[in-house]
């Protein structure tokens, strides 16, 4: 069955259907669940509810073709939801790596966790929209059309918080990493 068949399927009550479309949008589902909770716990928890109030509300979705930006847009107040409801810091889970004993790889391991971590520090100093876009358009390669569809606001606006965060990032990284700022300004060509 393709996407909108499954959908369609699912928006009649078919369970088995459900599950099977929320797999095909399971890996953009779980990076913006992740963008926003900063934990792998976290942002499984968020689309578990996100599944259900899916499954519970499926009947006020007139459209099967707009499952998978219904669905995000479930997810993304459910995410904002329960941010608010805990009021916590944000955690930065390192990504597990390689272990190579030689010291260049130790140092390029290190080099890279380093711009990582610098990198995932400025994205969470940015308003959460700014820093959903940049998440969306550099780490996930949607277009400012679907940005702008998936998060319910004008094109318009998705390519004003872009630049306002880029432009932040940049400021940020002049101050304390300059190697860097080439980085961002690569982003925004």
């Amino acid at each position: 069955m393709e996407r909108d068949q499954l959908a369609e399927a699912a928006l009649r009550g078919d369970e088995d259907a459900l599950l099977k479309r929320i797999q095909v949008d399971k890996r953009q589902m779980y990076a913006i669940a992740y963008s926003y909770m900063r934990s792998e716990s976290d942002a499984l928890e968020a689309i578990q509810e996100t599944v259900c109030r899916v499954w519970l509300k499926r009947k006020s979705l007139r459209d099967p073709k707009l499952f998978s930006t219904w669905m995000m847009r479930i997810l993304i107040r459910v995410c904002i939801d329960e941010k608010r409801k805990r009021k916590r810091e944000m955690i930065v889970e390192w990504p597990n790596s390689f272990y190579d004993k030689s010291a260049e790889a130790e140092d390029r391991m290190q080099q890279h966790s380093t711009e990582r971590l610098d990198m995932t520090m400025m994205l969470q100093q940015l308003p959460p929209e700014q820093r959903m876009v940049v998440t969306l358009k550099y780490y996930r390669d949607m277009t400012l059309t679907e940005i702008a569809a998936l998060m319910g606001k004008p094109e318009g606006s998705i390519k004003t918080w872009l630049h306002k965060a880029l432009k932040r990032m940049r400021k940020q990284m002049a101050a304390t990493n300059p190697e860097m700022v080439a980085e961002v300004n690569r982003l925004e060509t």
